[in-house]
């Protein structure tokens, strides 16, 4: 009996450091989880939509690019869904009620898009509503993660973040194929019905977060306290240049304009691409996030933002040109086949898109002072997602101007060079990034310990505390 309580306590160590990095797999912690997870499990339907907007609606790639910036809008006001989950509790609950609607509405936006839009406008406020429905899901998921991540030790830093988004990159690797595979036996209107089921799973497993309801006594006055002391400390930490500084950055960064929407026309109309084909290059891309987020965690969660940010940009940039290769038709003058080109290359390059990308969630986690995690690292994240929504619609200028359509791709090759070639501007801000971590922890929590006596007030500091210390280990 000692022998077996030996071998399961191994077998449990085991686990908790292969497969949860270390991180205790309490309920709350698989609920967190499955939430990520059913992030990347709606990538299912990623394909649909394209091909919906393409082929039903007819849109030109111009405007789906733009579209594509439009729907994005709900992940610009992420902050102040923070203010709402950390100011306005649901019958006294912060984050449960919310989860529990983010997934109801996930799952109306689907279901109209599989039965009563059949026009441009009515896709636009669908597929928004879509992203409002992720986007409040993931307020709410991150609030939780960065109040457990500021309980890490530095041997563990970034393992919890590299966590959730290794969930949603399986996620997504389950689905990449079948997003495919669906099409060819399928209309998108099906698929986007099969997709509608994955958000209720968000409001299923709400019930597993630990939560204590808020005291009802004084409770206007304790959220009124709550949403004025959000506003000082985010106005104390925008006035440091330790915060303000690395969030332009990644502004900057993430800003350079995308040749996304001209590629998949390009691979769907002239390279004769089909669905089950797209659904296996999500599928490798959906691995190498995996892999991407496996290299960070182990061999490159000590090293400085500077050096990874640096690297993974030159790096992304020189193997970007090899997509000229293709838009020219050259790989298949070196004997190198369309669809062989593309796998190899979207694979390379989403790994270092993922490298790149994982120490833009730890810096965004370690900037945020405590009582207001929810809120300031939600307008980080903001801010990132309109450099996204930025770099959507700057390429469709330059689309427009090039005269790219679904049908003339004479001057693809030119976007290529332009958007591969963008992408070194932030280099010459790299010094706006912390030299390290250490100097991140002290300069942003500053104010925090400036304002002890105020922070006292704010309800979810003594949920924090009310936690079980090994949910936050």
């Amino acid at each position: 009996m000692l022998i077996d309580s030996s071998g399961l306590s191994k077998v449990k160590d085991s686990v908790r450091k292969q497969i949860f990095f270390g991180n205790e797999p309490s309920a709350e912690l698989i609920a967190i989880l499955s939430v990520y997870f059913v992030q990347g499990i709606l990538g299912l339907a990623r394909l649909a939509v394209s091909f919906f907007l393409k082929d039903e609606l007819l849109l030109s790639p111009v405007q789906v690019s733009a579209l594509m910036g439009i729907v994005a809008l709900p992940w610009m006001v992420k902050p102040l869904f923070g203010f709402v989950s950390d100011g306005l509790p649901i019958f006294g609950y912060r984050r449960r009620p919310y989860l529990v609607l983010s997934g109801i509405l996930g799952a109306i936006s689907w279901i109209s898009l599989a039965t009563i839009v059949h026009t441009s406008w009515a896709a636009t406020v669908a597929i928004a509503l879509g992203s409002l429905s992720v986007a409040v899901s993931d307020v709410i998921v991150d609030s939780l993660v960065v109040e457990r991540a500021r309980e890490e030790s530095v041997s563990h830093v970034g393992s919890l973040q590299a966590l959730c988004w290794g969930a949603s990159a399986f996620g997504g690797l389950i689905t990449a194929y079948f997003s495919g595979l669906l099409l060819e036996h399928f209309t998108t209107r099906t698929v986007f019905l099969i997709t509608a089921s994955f958000p209720l799973i968000v409001s299923g497993v709400a019930w597993l977060i630990a939560e204590s309801p808020v005291s009802k006594d004084g409770s206007d006055n304790t959220n009124l306290l709550s949403v004025k002391h959000q506003l000082q400390q985010l106005r104390q930490a925008f006035t440091q240049k330790s915060i303000w500084l690395p969030t332009a950055f990644v502004f900057i960064w993430q800003a350079t304009p995308t040749a996304d929407s001209a590629f998949f026309f390009f691979s769907t109309n002239e390279l004769h691409f089909e669905p089950e084909f797209l659904g296996r290059v999500r599928l490798v891309t959906s691995l190498a996030s995996l892999i991407g987020v496996w290299i960070f965690q182990r061999f490159l969660k000590s090293v400085s933002f500077r050096l990874i940010f640096g690297w993974s940009t030159v790096i992304s940039a020189v193997l970007g040109m090899t997509m000229l290769l293709l838009v020219t038709h050259t790989n298949r003058a070196l004997g190198i086949d369309d669809r062989w080109f593309s796998l190899g290359d979207s694979l390379i390059l989403t790994v270092m898109g993922q490298i790149a990308y994982m120490p833009v969630l730890v810096l965004s986690a370690r900037l945020c002072p405590p009582g207001v995690e929810a809120t300031l690292f939600a307008l980080l994240m903001s801010v990132f997602n309109l450099a996204g929504m930025v770099s959507y619609e700057v390429g469709a200028i330059i689309m427009h101007w090039l005269g790219i359509t679904e049908t003339n791709f004479d001057l693809l090759w030119l976007l290529v060079l332009i958007t591969n070639l963008s992408t070194l501007l932030p280099l010459p801000f790299l010094n706006w990034l912390p030299a390290d971590d250490a100097e991140i922890e002290t300069q942003a929590l500053a104010p925090a310990s400036a304002n002890s006596q105020v922070s006292n007030l704010v309800p979810e500091l003594r949920l924090r505390e009310a936690e079980p210390r090994t949910e936050n280990s």
